[in-house]
């Protein structure tokens, strides 16, 4: 798929920020496609080194920002991803001090080049698995500071690591700043529920997303993400009881809220069909900047059925 837009991987860089000059200005509702190039270069230079220190490459860069006309605070952004174009190959490494195998992997980096052809990704000597691209981060610039792109994750969006954030669905953002700033960053050609390694199957790929906005009401606590058969709501919190409460809390008011239903309703059917589960491992909250990668928190999920509406 030709995107009518193309950002090269060059005019990534990490964070999220009102003070970056927008790359591409364009029109919400149009139907034109962007396509945000990202890039794999962190994980060859751990391929090559095996040594964090020598790494020159920044860790999740994202593409952009694209200033969308017309997006200002309190707004939705609501971004529609049409493909996920790979390379050749991605890449499974470990970081020491991360992700949920941390201690069985100790201190030594691992870095394995995985190929990929036919839609397919090879994982090991004896392993090839179709892949599932999907985007591990997208978001809003904040209204003040700068938001990482490693973690945590915001209500802006950020590096949330989450499946569904796949082609067909759509990302819904709050806008903090006029022109939302919108960027995309960490293509993962396949990466398993709750990403154990913290960095599942990376790769270099391109992401053709078109923009859509919704002007006022409600202003979003967190992201959602529409699929062809569900809503699923972003739930951000510490511990991880607080980003359940607030994921399904969410769920509640869009049910009530937005589509007319009593609490009662709503509260029987969520307790029916209504499920939840981690997202990514990449927290809600700010980490001890002696452990940079160990998790605050907790990214949740909850989804509501569109069969139910």
């Amino acid at each position: 798929m030709t995107p009518d837009h193309f950002l090269p991987n060059t005019l990534g860089r990490p964070g999220f920020s009102a003070d970056r000059e927008p790359v591409l200005r364009v029109r919400p509702g149009t139907g034109e496609t962007i396509g945000f190039e990202t890039t794999d270069a962190v994980y060859a230079e751990l391929d090559q080194h095996h040594d964090m220190a020598q790494l020159q490459a920044p860790i999740n860069p994202v593409t952009g920002p694209v200033f969308v006309e017309g997006a200002e605070p309190g707004d939705t952004l609501v971004v529609t991803i049409h493909a996920i174009e790979l390379t050749t190959h991605g890449w499974s490494v470990s970081l020491p001090g991360s992700g949920a195998l941390q201690h069985v992997m100790g201190d030594r980096v691992f870095a394995r080049r995985c190929p990929i052809s036919d839609g397919t990704v090879q994982v090991s000597d004896r392993h090839r698995f179709p892949v599932r691209p999907m985007i591990g981060c997208i978001g809003t610039a904040p209204a003040e500071g700068e938001n990482s792109t490693i973690m945590p994750a915001y209500p802006e969006g950020g590096n949330m690591d989450v499946t569904e954030a796949r082609p067909g669905s759509t990302v819904s953002l709050p806008v903090r700043v006029p022109g939302a700033l919108l960027s995309i960053g960490d293509i993962h050609a396949l990466m398993a529920e709750g990403e154990s390694s913290f960095v599942a199957i990376e790769a270099q790929g391109t992401a053709i997303v078109s923009v859509d906005l919704v002007k006022g009401g409600p202003v979003l606590r967190a992201p959602r993400i529409e699929t062809a058969d569900d809503w699923l709501f972003v739930g951000l919190g510490d511990p991880v009881q607080e980003s359940v409460r607030r994921g399904y809390e969410d769920a509640f008011a869009f049910l009530v809220d937005e589509h007319g239903w009593t609490a009662e309703d709503a509260y029987a059917v969520l307790s029916a069909v209504g499920d939840s589960k981690l997202g990514g491992p990449t927290s809600s909250t700010d980490p001890d900047p002696l452990h940079p990668f160990a998790a605050v928190g907790a990214v949740t999920l909850h989804r509501v059925p569109k069969s139910v509406l």
